[in-house]
């Protein structure tokens, strides 16, 4: 006994130092929160000038073309000249052949250059864009190109690296590590620094980094700064949190002392956790109640430890987000749908397979590219893809969202938003964010029964969906009464226990298998599955 009181106080002892530990820490994520958006403005600057340059040039391209179809003539060159005249970042317009043959060009003198990579093309237009090496130019341009018919092609050379010597992106980069300018496929413009320091995902304990996407221009953004450099700035906020902890401990010490014995923390490292495989997806079915079939399911983590217990997500969600193991943890729960759920999605082309996102995949901005590697050459196809975006923390920046949403939106992938009319968001999101689906929270769904008429709420948001010409999920369906009531209001699919929990990945296949290719009906999740979802689709 004296034995194990002495571990218990030397547990607490060492707790009394906690205050002391986490004043650092919590500092640390203060002035990272504080810092990283002046960095995220340096990128932007950057990535947002290379898109107005490859703008001006599209729009330039298009207006000859418009006003002056005959090629090469004295009016298509001298409208050419006009147009380059008020230009900002257009350096010569040429047209040339299919093997660089030029016939004619805006500014006399003959421009040389050297392709530095592959041609892209821009999304959504017929046009596309290289890189180039202009002689006498300090950083790479962009060589924008119209093809006009098999063998003739309209070409606009444009550079954007003046601002990199401006005033514009000085807060931010002046300390900064690494810069690096490349198009998506990975070619690089421009390298300045070591590339090492700025990781994969983003996050570093030694480094702040940011990341733009130049719209729909193909081309990225990267910058890191060492973590101490900015650190330094605030040495004395340092010293004062310090020395507060220092007077908080001996209250903690007094505090842990009396609660100590009666706690029983459990391990909790998910970090682990994730690299051993331990979070795992489960599966709850999203039914179409107009025909009894299945429309996809909500991937839901679920911890499943060794011994074969299953820890809610309700324990470990929450930490994972502020933590920001969210990131590893989703790509670790995608690499198993691709798993799972590969060969009957190929069977069910229709069927959609619906993964939580949280606030940090916005401000990571990573996820896009995170998708196109799992599942760019899986069975399941990039429209078979939902993304819901869950409310449990605000997203601190609309628009860096809005080019992550756009992102998915680009590949094929649908957005919903989750648990509308709860959480921080507010219905401005539905409209803001172009999300294409609004799932409806089951607070507006536990009060109808048998005898309700009307739900003036829930009537609210089914309408508002059904007019932004929205999908729409309604969550949490316990009763018989609550799906009649919905199919009645024109709400198709829903989800909830009334029909199956979240279940593992065998049991939902067989699940599909049965629903939707019409074979005979066995028990699933549970003894009255079968029996309910043909009712509904009576």
């Amino acid at each position: 006994m004296r034995s194990k009181s002495n571990i218990v106080i030397l547990l607490v002892a060492l707790l009394a130092f906690v205050p002391v530990l986490a004043s650092g820490f919590l500092l640390d994520g203060y002035v990272r929160s504080r810092e990283t958006p002046f960095l995220m403005r340096a990128a932007n600057n950057i990535s947002s000038e290379a898109q107005a340059a490859v703008y001006e040039g599209l729009k330039i391209l298009d207006d000859v073309v418009s006003s002056t179809p005959s090629l090469c003539t004295s009016s298509f060159v001298n409208s050419l000249s006009q147009l380059m005249q008020q230009s900002i970042y257009v350096r010569q317009v040429l047209v040339e052949n299919s093997l660089g043959v030029r016939y004619c060009e805006a500014l006399a003198g003959n421009l040389e250059y050297e392709v530095l990579s592959e041609e892209l093309p821009i999304p959504g237009r017929g046009e596309s864009v290289a890189a180039v090496q202009i002689p006498g130019v300090e950083f790479p341009g962009l060589r924008v190109t119209k093809q006009l018919d098999r063998n003739k092609r309209l070409t606009a050379f444009v550079t954007f690296g003046h601002i990199l010597a401006t005033d514009r992106i000085q807060v931010g980069l002046q300390d900064a590590s690494m810069l690096r300018i490349s198009f998506t496929d990975g070619t690089v413009l421009l390298s300045v620094g070591d590339p090492d320091t700025l990781e994969v995902n983003g996050v570093s304990k030694t480094h702040i980094s940011a990341i733009a996407i130049a719209g729909d221009v193909p081309l990225r953004v990267e910058v890191a700064v060492p973590f101490d450099a900015i650190k330094d700035g605030y040495a004395d906020l340092y010293v004062a949190l310090i020395v507060l902890a220092c007077f908080v401990s001996a209250g903690v010490f007094i505090a842990s002392i009396r609660t100590v014995r009666q706690s029983r923390l459990p391990t909790f490292n998910l970090s682990d956790a994730i690299a051993k495989g331990e979070i795992q997806p489960f599966y709850q079915p999203v039914m179409d109640i107009t025909t009894g079939k299945i429309y996809g399911c909500e991937v839901l983590a679920r911890w499943v430890k060794p011994d074969g217990e299953v820890i809610s997500p309700a324990v470990f969600i929450e930490y994972a987000e502020v933590s920001g193991l969210a990131v590893p943890m989703t790509i670790s729960l995608m690499e198993s749908v691709r798993a799972d759920l590969s060969e009957i999605s190929q069977l069910n082309p229709d069927l959609k397979v619906s993964i939580n996102l949280f606030e940090g995949h916005f401000r990571d901005g990573s996820i896009v590219e995170d998708v196109m590697t799992i599942f760019e050459n899986s069975q399941i196809s990039y429209r078979q893809l939902v993304f819901e975006i869950t409310e449990r923390f605000p997203l601190t920046d609309n628009r860096q969202a809005i080019k992550v949403i756009a992102g998915l939106q680009a590949l094929g992938c649908k957005l919903a938003l989750d648990d509308v009319g709860t959480g921080h968001s507010n219905l401005a999101y539905v409209q803001n964010l172009g999300v294409d689906i609004i799932k409806i929270d089951r607070v507006f769904i536990e009060p109808i029964d048998e005898k309700t008429e009307t739900a003036p709420i829930l009537d609210g948001l089914i309408s508002m969906a059904h007019h932004l010409d929205a999908g729409l999920i309604a969550e949490g369906i316990e009763t018989e009464a609550q799906a009649v009531y919905l199919r009645k209001k024109g709400v198709k699919n829903v989800q909830g226990y009334l029909f199956s929990p979240a279940i593992e990945a065998d049991a939902y296949v067989e699940m599909v298998r049965v629903l939707n290719n019409t074979k005979p009906v066995i028990d699933v999740a549970s003894a009255s599955t079968d029996e309910r979802v043909r009712q509904f689709a009576a």
